[in-house]
């Protein structure tokens, strides 16, 4: 192989290394990803320092990773990769609830529970209810559906990130809706909290001026037969950080407002103290696939 000036015969004999039984959409995705890195390489001038210290950041990536820490997740989030391919995958038909990042800490199984318990073990915040139905997208109401849901804590911290502190299963819950499609949990209002930046996605940000910060939320993923699962969050309405979310996952049809509600006689009903603070939303799907 003769090498020219900007390299162009090396991605050639990269390209043509594949051989010819390899998968047509394997071939396909290390075609686009081998031309577009040496691209950018030609484009930035990448110097090999540079290269090295690449390979560092990524070999670092990749040793912070444990069976509840997925710093892989966490830096294609910071990068706004994550979002984007969620974008460019989600099928969503009109009315339907739009779809939004897993992140990093779906890491571990959510407990099964009954509707109207409480996923906060701890007593760590402010007590909500969240409740809703699951159904389709003519508006009928999806009996059997199940909610994968789970959140972090009043101070920001998810059950896997302080064990110590919080029992396993913190946080978290797999549901069943009712016969009319409807859920109910208790939980404590979640709050603001920095994604992990005592690894290499935290020296990451600092490098680039970025805070770490992510609005209140809470995850669920629901799933129903004959439907599209989807994956999304919803978000509360006066978070700090809506406008700034650092996996750039903010969507303005998610943002829900956790009412405060002062009624003893509702308050006794959930089994919560009065006042407390209430969510009330609905999860549509779209016809499809089932996971």
């Amino acid at each position: 192989m003769t090498i020219d000036a900007d390299g162009a015969a090396v991605t050639e004999e990269a390209v043509g290394s594949l051989g010819a039984g390899t998968d047509p959409r394997l071939r396909e995705l290390l075609v686009g990803l081998i031309r577009h890195l040496h691209d950018f390489a030609r484009e930035t001038r990448l110097t090999q320092e540079e290269w090295e210290r690449a390979i560092g950041f990524l070999t670092a990536t990749g040793q912070q990773c444990t069976d509840t820490r997925q710093e892989f997740i966490l830096l294609s989030d910071v990068l706004g990769l994550s979002m984007l391919v969620e974008t460019l995958n989600a099928q969503r038909g009109a009315g339907a609830t739009e779809s939004t990042v897993l992140g990093p800490f779906h890491m571990t199984e959510s407990p099964v529970r009954e509707l109207g318990a409480d996923i906060d073990l701890v007593g760590s915040g402010e007590p909500c209810v969240v409740s809703g139905r699951v159904l389709a997208e003519d508006g009928t109401p999806l009996p059997g559906a199940v909610l994968d849901v789970w959140q972090a804590d009043a101070h920001g911290f998810y059950d896997v990130q302080r064990p110590d502190v919080q029992p396993a299963g913190n946080g978290r819950g797999l549901f069943t809706t009712d016969a009319e499609g409807r859920f109910w949990f208790r939980s404590c209002v979640p709050s603001p909290y920095p994604i992990p930046t005592d690894g290499p996605v935290g020296e990451l940000l600092r490098a680039t001026g970025r805070h770490p910060y992510r609005p209140a939320h809470i995850h669920f993923i629901a799933t129903a037969e004959g439907h599209t699962p989807v994956t999304t969050h919803i978000f509360v309405a006066g978070s700090d950080y809506l406008d700034s979310d650092a996996v750039f996952a903010v969507k303005s049809s998610l943002v829900q407002d956790f009412a405060e509600t002062d009624d003893p006689s509702l308050a006794r009903e959930f089994g919560i103290p009065n006042p407390f603070r209430q969510a009330r939303f609905d999860l549509v799907l779209t016809p499809g696939p089932a996971a």
